[in-house]
């Protein structure tokens, strides 16, 4: 989860990787620091919490040289402190380090037992002294050798002082980049780290080894030199800065319109949804007998309204699993198990395990992700990419709406190809969902009235969202993106559920958000807002222009749309609300506490 930066090339490396790890900060920001190499010795600065507090450090303090790493930090083991941060160091080598080494404690041990002393609480550490305790002169033959006996998840980027210049890389199911430049070359753990250095990218693959220099590369896997595909990625790097918003997740609110629309261009032809990326020769489409959906978090929050749409247009028995519980327990897995993991970064460790586990197991994996060439869908047999561009607020947004928009793409895909829609059924869905992007647009000229919602309803320490079908899993991503960002606790709910014990919490000290646009079950929603009122319950509810539900709450209003699209524009009232409270209370919306956007550990 952390943020992972090197350079080397004939321009000065400090102001590079700083302006590297501000990209990447949204990927752990509980410390940081940077080691350069100049004149074969090592200079380095680290700092205890935000970016901001190296880099004030920076301006008083520069460390020279051409070649260098840098970390921002999400602490796993050990406190957010300057001890803790990287990079660490063993005598002449220098190391940053992104995942977990299980097995430190153990190589901890036997490390003091030889001599040597430790300075911070970390695995990472660790790793350094052990590639120390191997080297005879050869970096990449001591590097080889340590991690040999190294036991997690893992991307690792080192550099020595006896050799100025070279960076090793090594990549064990932790995100890991090489960026090609004209006599220079880059490492992040993520893409926008080095966009405004290069658009030319290598993915490393797991258990590869780059070893780096400004003039050439060499990638090897299993000892052997191996050549990986440079890619061109095609983001711009504006796409990654705020454009005048105050915060990167309110300017991601605003692009979900245009990030919809770009999932969906290029995915119609003639009245078809064509999706060649998925791979699927029709014999396997048509012994598709059940799916699963695994996901995390918000992923997994699409992934339940994505059972709504599937179950209903291919009649295919669609299961959904959180994939820190699938992967552990016993799964019922055959050849015509298809398996959709829906994750943004493509590095979610849990789902990552659980898409290997099923693929193992015999499924087909087709993967939902927005992030080009990473390990999910390299993994999957077929991708369905988002197209949402860079998402750097930490509160997932656009990747959201985006990722709905996907899965109904599959959908639609799927039924058709199975024939449970005629062509003409077909091409009428096509034209609704291509209505939506609209609708979400005329949601998002309101921003101001949320404003004034979170004026009034900040000081609130417990709120609960409701919905019923398709708008449940809507209920449960407003109450996660609340809690994420303003740390007010929330909870979402079935509507129905609510008499079945959370109505014992409601007073008029309890906001009461409800999704209360037109469905088959309408009416029932309405009854939920009345036992709501009746309890003193201060009711919020979303809905287009009812006057039932108006004479019972203050309401937001939006676009009416047909109810299996209600999600894509319902969500925004809720992504909206969560932000401006957070603002209000000056909370930190795109870096919260505790949390980081890429969860690439268990």
């Amino acid at each position: 989860m952390c943020g992972i930066v090197g350079y080397t090339g004939s321009r000065a490396a400090m102001p590079i990787i700083l302006e590297g790890l501000k990209k990447l900060e949204y990927r752990g920001y509980d410390s940081a620091g940077i080691t350069t190499i100049s004149d074969r010795n090592t200079h380095s600065l680290k700092s205890a919490g935000k970016l901001i507090e190296l880099e004030r450090q920076l301006a008083n303090q520069h460390l020279p040289g051409t070649c260098g790493i840098g970390h921002t930090r999400w602490a796993t083991h050990g406190k957010p402190t300057t001890e803790n941060a990287h990079p660490h160091h063993s005598g002449s080598i220098a190391l940053v380090h992104n995942g977990i080494i299980e097995n430190y404690q153990q190589l901890k041990k036997s490390l003091q037992e030889k001599g040597y002393t430790f300075a911070s609480q970390t695995d990472t550490e660790v790793v350094a002294h052990l590639i120390h305790s191997h080297y005879q002169g050869d970096l990449v033959k001591a590097t080889v050798r340590a991690i040999e006996q190294l036991h997690g998840a893992y991307s690792l980027l080192v550099a020595d002082s006896n050799t100025p210049g070279t960076l090793i890389c090594i990549k064990h199911q932790s995100p890991l980049v090489l960026g090609l430049g004209t006599d220079e070359n880059y490492v992040a753990s993520d893409i926008p780290a080095i966009l405004s250095e290069t658009r030319e990218f290598i993915f490393l693959e797991d258990g590869d080894m780059a070893v780096v220099s400004s003039a050439q590369y060499q990638v090897f896997a299993d000892g052997q030199e191996v050549e990986r595909p440079v890619k061109t990625v095609s983001w711009s790097p504006a796409a990654a800065e705020k454009d005048g918003y105050k915060h990167f997740m309110l300017k991601e609110i605003h692009e979900q319109p245009r990030a919809v629309r770009d999932t969906l261009r290029g995915k119609f032809f003639a009245g078809k949804v064509v999706l060649s990326d998925l791979r699927l020769q029709p014999n396997e489409i048509s012994d598709i007998k059940r799916i699963i959906l695994v996901a995390c978090g918000t992923s997994w929050h699409a992934a339940m309204v994505g059972k709504y749409y599937l179950e209903k247009y291919t009649r295919i028995p669609t299961e959904v699993d959180i994939a820190s519980e699938y992967r552990y327990r016993q799964k019922i897995i055959d050849s015509g198990t298809l398996v959709i993991p829906v994750s943004q970064s493509g590095e979610t460790a849990d789902t990552l395990a659980a898409l290997k586990e099923a693929k193992t197991m015999g499924a087909k994996v087709l993967c939902i992700c927005n992030v080009m060439d990473s390990s999910i869908p390299r993994e999957s047999h077929g991708v369905l990419y988002t197209n949402a561009g860079p998402e750097i607020g930490v509160a997932s947004t656009k990747a959201f709406t985006t990722q709905l928009a996907a899965l109904y793409l599959m959908t639609l895909y799927l039924a058709q190809e199975r024939n449970q829609l005629t062509p003409e059924q077909v091409a009428d869905k096509i034209v609704d969902l291509e209505a939506i992007p609209a609708a979400m647009e005329s949601v998002l000229q309101d921003g101001e009235r949320y404003a004034r919602f979170a004026e009034r309803y900040h000081n609130y320490t417990d709120f609960l969202f409701l919905g019923r079908s398709y708008n449940l899993p809507i209920a449960l991503e407003g109450a996660l993106k609340l809690k994420e960002i303003s740390y007010i606790h929330a909870e979402g709910y079935a509507s129905g559920e609510m008499k079945h014990g959370p109505i014992a919490l409601i007073d008029e000290n309890m906001p009461v958000v409800v999704i209360a646009t037109p469905s088959e079950v309408h009416e029932k929603v309405l009854s939920n807002m009345e036992e709501v009122m009746a309890r003193k319950g201060r009711v919020i509810a979303i809905s287009t222009n009812s006057t039932a539900v108006e004479a019972v709450a203050d309401t937001f209003i939006v676009p009416e749309v047909p109810e299996e699209f209600s999600p894509m524009v319902n969500v925004i009232p809720t992504q909206f609300i969560a932000y401006y409270i957070s603002d209000f209370k000056g909370c930190d919306v795109d870096q919260p506490r505790n949390l980081a956007k890429s969860v690439t550990v268990e």
